[in-house]
């Protein structure tokens, strides 16, 4: 196989709350812009959670208008989860400027894409359906819910013939996807992976169920730009999003050899079970640390290189504690000096593409040297100990040969990744 073999980033895709497209998400993110919103249908009415962070729909700048993108019959075959793919699949490969032209190419590129959640309202509606009448079941009800059916409609419209891969580890889905990805290059399986995550499931039920575990915030229905609060003192539960993040990856020599643009490197990629509860954390962070500790052995880095990390910190009040005792573990007297932030405060908790979007972010906070900000961290919790981010985001402070970042993301179920990415030299 001759040496080892190094993967890049070298092309970008995000359809999010803040809007569609990468350059259109980092600008407002990085401007302070949050994306969280009421959410005034009826059908909400009794729920405690009423925020939502929904990605903009209509023909503006920014927005997400499916009949530009999609035939009617297209749509018939997929969920939004899946038109967000997608469209973000198709930005991030128009980004990387580059299609599989021959049937080696084909046969050499793949997909690492998944979901955390099927669509509960599909299958409602389709369950309502059924009690009218057995032929109102539409065809393609199975393969609208399946949650690898992202990655094979990305697969069929681009021509991958490679590892054809979906993931489901609820939050830690996009995470996971990114490093199957890069395992996938790194081992020789494939020359380009288009990987990432994806999900919509804003609707009454998805919200009743997480507000059943006491998991959202349900004090900011009048203030719903307020909601969502990473680290601060006053969170008390996380604000669902919908979107995607998808990433193109490639094998350095791969892409060297076309020209292509390189944003960054994914240096390394750790994966771990808490082995502890179904939706909580370990309180000692155990599981978080292993998983940082693996990302950051497989890149070959030391604690002291890294200048970021992009937090999983999805303003509970457990969760986001025990994320910061973790970094504060692995990073030891570093800890209080490298910028830490969670763009959950302006996007909302995306789920399944929660990692995956925030790993394309990260990415481009080590290309741009700059670090976004988390939105309503108005009073930072003092025993964090952490140097957090704040207000409109800050220039890479870090004097470092090699921008590096870890981006987290964990998941019910104990399932933890976390990625190390750096800029390319």
């Amino acid at each position: 196989m001759g040496g080892v073999r190094r993967v890049v980033v070298t092309g970008l895709g995000l359809v999010t709350p803040l809007g569609v497209g990468a350059p259109h998400t980092w600008l407002r993110l990085t401007a302070g812009r949050v994306a969280t919103s009421a959410l005034t249908d009826e059908g909400y009415a009794q729920v405690p959670c009423r925020v939502g962070a929904r990605v903009p729909r209509g023909e503006g700048e920014g927005e997400l208008h499916l009949p530009a993108h999609f035939t009617p019959s297209q749509l018939r075959t997929m969920t939004p989860a899946t038109s967000f793919a997608l469209v973000a699949a198709r930005e991030a490969l128009g980004d990387a400027g580059w299609r599989p032209e021959s049937e080696d190419e084909r046969a050499r590129a793949g997909v690492a894409l998944g979901m955390g959640m099927v669509d509960l309202e599909d299958v409602l509606v389709t369950g309502a359906a059924l009690q009218n009448r057995y032929s109102r079941v539409s065809p393609y009800f199975v393969p609208r819910i399946l949650t690898n059916m992202a990655a094979g409609q990305i697969s069929m419209e681009h021509g991958l013939e490679g590892p054809n891969h979906s993931v489901s580890t609820a939050c830690a889905t996009g995470a996971h996807a990114v490093g199957d990805a890069f395992r996938f290059i790194k081992h020789d399986h494939a020359d380009v992976m288009v990987c990432g995550g994806t999900e919509a499931c804003i609707n009454p039920l998805a919200l009743a169920g997480f507000c059943r575990l006491r998991a959202l915030a349900t004090s900011f229905n009048q203030t719903p730009e307020k909601a969502s609060r990473p680290f601060d003192t006053k969170r008390e539960g996380f604000v669902m999003g919908e979107g995607a993040g998808v990433m193109v990856l490639e094998e350095l020599s791969h892409a060297r050899a076309r020209g292509a643009t390189v944003y960054g490197e994914v240096l390394g990629y750790g994966a771990t079970g808490d082995a502890y509860h179904y939706t909580a954390p370990r309180e000692d962070g155990r599981g978080a640390v292993r998983a940082m500790t693996a990302a950051l052995k497989e890149a070959g880095v030391a604690p002291t290189e890294v200048g970021y990390i992009n937090a999983h910190a999805t303003s509970t009040p457990l969760g986001d504690a025990v994320e910061a005792q973790a970094i504060r573990e692995v990073f030891q007297g570093h800890a209080a000096s490298l910028g830490v932030s969670s763009v959950k405060g302006a996007l909302g908790h995306l789920l399944g593409a929660a990692g995956a979007v925030e790993a394309v972010l990260t990415v481009i906070a080590c290309h741009a040297g700059f670090l976004p900000p988390t939105a309503n961290l108005e009073e930072p919790e003092p025993a964090l100990g952490l140097d957090l981010v704040v207000d409109e985001g800050r220039p890479w402070l870090q004097d470092s040969p090699k921008r590096v970042a870890l981006t987290n993301s964990f998941g019910f179920g104990g399932t933890n990744a976390s990625l190390c990415l750096a800029a390319c030299d």
